[in-house]
């Protein structure tokens, strides 16, 4: 491997030109008028690939195209399939970057600029690291598939399609995704679980108009009160999520994972600050990390009624309504939460109030067993690259196409993060480290040798 390492060393300026030129194509999906953006950045990546002798297609789907891209055939050796987007969020507020989102600064060891790091720099990674097991050793050790979307940031509906349509196509041994963050600097982890999501807005509607509320209250359910009163009513003062048959599906941390979790190198005080919050909450008998990302949760993320205006209205309003999530943990199903929450609304629901439950979407959590062969190939590649053992974590936010993956092709996927917390993705002046795209490289060379020594 010194040979690679070597080409590593003597290309990487010309990685980091190439990045560049890649995160000044201002493909942000969720605007129309950056559509040619869009096209543009699918080309680039097709290019990057046929240079590399793949066969790859630009796929045009009714929004964005997918680009799908496979190595020449290494018979008997484990099939990969990478996943990245090149997709980024808007950039606005504009005022708040120090530099252009569209015009890659380096500052302090990092590279500045739209995408740096969701997804464009750490998906990249994958691509550089083929190429260098290709110029240096004429093959691979492995067969690589990529596919790489255009709309992770717009709900990926074109790529879920796909995947259902062509999943003997993607089929593979593994899945490979790098679009997160290590725990810490220096700190590399592998994530191994993901908690799902069941997402609805509920509709309270009671008199056929706003009434006065000294005139009619007392007399006439007010669906404001009654909205209180249900959505209070979905939680206890444990922090215990009150739905008939909720908990009966949640798969308990392990000895071995709270004791992974518990030996973290984390600060509780610390996380409390950067929020601006003195005291954690949440379902007693767990530590913060252990909610955060292994418990299942309820939360309300929008509420609406009434007067909103200056000043005093005495209403009593005629509608109310609200967002709420449930963060779900592996092997609970949204289908079956959704199906508890509305008999549960029912019984709580007071005379005089009408409701409607809207099922906005949903998604599964993915546990990946931590002795996986795949993840002890990756814990090994990680700690060459970065130069210590990876930790194992889970995270508490939802990425549904990873359970898309997990369910279509029946294999695990192995959640990569080269990224840092503070590399403010979705924020201005987002970041990506250097030394971490380098290390990232590096990590995914070795990768592909670690893998292809389980089919030894």
């Amino acid at each position: 491997m010194l040979q690679i390492d070597q080409y590593l060393q003597a290309q990487a300026a010309r990685f980091e030109e190439e990045l560049c030129e890649f995160l000044r194509i201002a493909s942000i999906s969720a605007d129309p008028q950056h559509r040619p953006d869009m096209e543009r950045a699918a080309a680039w990546l097709a290019e990057q690939f046929a240079r590399l002798g793949f066969a790859s297609e630009v796929i045009p789907t009714e929004r964005h195209p997918l680009v799908f891209a496979q190595s020449p055939e290494v018979p008997g050796a484990p099939t990969v399939l990478v996943y990245g987007h090149y997709d980024v969020q808007p950039v606005e507020p504009l005022q708040m970057w120090l530099s252009p989102p569209f015009e890659p600064t380096r500052r302090d060891g990092n590279l500045y600029a739209r995408g740096a790091t969701d997804d464009k720099g750490q998906m990249l990674t994958h691509i550089k690291s083929a190429e260098a097991w290709l110029r240096v050793r004429g093959r691979l050790p492995v067969n690589l598939k990529y596919i790489i979307e255009g709309e992770e940031e717009v709900g990926s509906v074109s790529l879920e399609q796909y995947l259902e349509s062509h999943a003997d196509r993607l089929a593979c041994d593994c899945v490979v995704i790098s679009d997160g963050a290590q725990f810490a600097p220096g700190v590399p982890a592998i994530t191994y679980g993901l908690r799902g999501i069941a997402y609805y807005e509920l509709r309270l509607s009671g008199p056929n108009r706003d009434l006065h509320s000294g005139s009619f209250g007392g007399t006439v359910t007010n669906p404001a009160n009654a909205l209180v009163r249900i959505l209070s009513a979905l939680v206890d003062e444990r922090g215990r999520v009150q739905l008939p048959g909720f908990y009966d599906d949640v798969i308990p941390l392990t000895p071995r994972e709270r004791r992974q979790i518990a030996e973290l190198p984390f600060d509780e005080q610390q996380y409390l600050a950067q929020v601006g919050v003195e005291n954690s909450t949440g379902e007693e008998g767990y530590s913060l990390l252990e909610r955060r990302w292994a418990r299942p949760t309820y939360d309300i993320n929008g509420l609406w009624s009434g007067y909103q205006g200056e000043g005093a209205k005495t209403v009593l309003p005629a509608t109310a309504g609200a967002k709420f999530s449930f963060r779900l943990v592996p092997n609970q199903q949204p289908a079956k939460i959704t199906a508890a929450l509305k008999q549960r609304i029912a019984e709580l629901c007071p005379p005089g109030v009408r409701w409607e439950l809207l099922d906005l979407h949903g998604s599964p959590g993915v546990l990946i067993p931590l002795d996986s062969p795949y993840v002890e190939a990756a814990a090994r590649a990680i700690e060459r690259a970065f130069g210590r053992r990876p930790v194992y974590t889970r995270e508490g936010g939802s990425i549904p196409v990873v359970g898309k993956f997990h369910q279509v092709l029946r294999c695990p996927v192995l959640l990569l993060g080269w990224g840092r917390d503070d590399d403010n993705t979705h924020s201005p002046n987002e970041k990506f480290s250097l030394e971490d795209f380098h290390r990232g490289i590096r990590a995914s060379v070795w990768l592909w040798e670690e893998i292809a020594c389980l089919q030894s």
